[in-house]
């Protein structure tokens, strides 16, 4: 691996993108994009096999760049969540990059940035836990995953991961109903 490669900071946005991730495939779905959705996750599950040891497929990261690149293009306008799906998109876009740090001009802050944006485009107030808003739940949970990191490694990042994309996925059902 590239000494200029920072596992932890693409482990980090990796995890940010899974997670709101569950809130695109829920708004995906309801526009039949899922098969645009489908290939964005597998290039992220591909990372985060590369970050447990395993190869990079150029293949499947081609393909999640750019579909997670033109996603935004094809969900109509008038889509429930659309700010957010192309808030997301571009998280997709700053992880892939970091994987390839000879050809990256963007760092894992400014990717996990682009989780905060997302996150404060979503169209409605929310109720997770104790927290109203979806920018301050997104907050929150880039410093749990820091935390979990630090502590457990990337098995205790990834099971936060899971279970937080399980919360942006009912976020999701309730804005669409």
């Amino acid at each position: 691996m590239d000494e200029t490669f920072n596992a932890a900071g693409t482990a980090l946005c990796c995890a940010a993108a899974i997670r709101l991730g569950g809130a695109v495939q829920v708004l995906t779905a309801r526009y039949g994009l899922l098969d645009h959705y489908s290939p964005i996750m597998a290039g992220l599950e591909n990372i985060t096999a590369f970050l447990g040891g395993r190869g990079l497929d150029d293949d499947l990261l081609g393909s999640a760049f750019a579909e997670g690149w033109s996603l935004d293009a094809r969900c109509p306008a008038e889509l429930t969540g659309h700010a957010f799906v192309k808030g997301w998109s571009s998280l997709v876009f700053g992880t892939v990059v970091l994987t390839r740090p000879k050809q990256q001009d963007i760092t894992s802050a400014q990717t996990m940035e682009f989780a905060l944006k997302a996150a404060a485009s979503w169209p409605t107030a929310v109720r997770i836990g104790s927290f109203d808003s979806l920018l301050r739940f997104e907050a929150a949970c880039q410093q749990e995953a820091g935390a979990r990191m630090k502590e457990g490694g990337l098995p205790a990042l990834w099971k936060l991961t899971e279970d937080r994309s399980k919360q942006y996925r009912q976020t999701a059902e309730q804005l669409i109903g």
